[in-house]
């Protein structure tokens, strides 16, 4: 499996544990696999849904902000990759 950097992690929100994530760079969409990556932070995910502007959607491209759900903590400043299958 490869990884592409596709984002950052802005701001993390620990009771609904939820990242928001600036999209720098491709797409992502509903049901990829996603890594986060930093100096603590390591796991990977599968997005179930995201949310730009409090409304749900299919997919994010660059530029956009995202919220998405997540299974652990992490940090402002954790870089974001896509999983990609070969």
């Amino acid at each position: 499996m490869s990884e592409k950097k596709i984002g950052e992690v802005m701001k993390f929100f620990s009771k609904p544990s939820v990242a928001a994530v600036k999209i720098t760079e491709g797409e992502l969409a509903v049901g990829d696999s996603i890594k986060f990556s930093g100096h603590t932070t390591d796991f990977t995910d599968v997005i179930e849904s995201m949310e730009v502007d409090n409304k749900s959607v299919p997919k994010a491209v660059a530029g956009d902000f995202i919220g998405v759900k997540v299974s652990d903590r992490v940090r402002p400043g954790d870089e974001v990759f896509k999983v990609i299958p070969d």
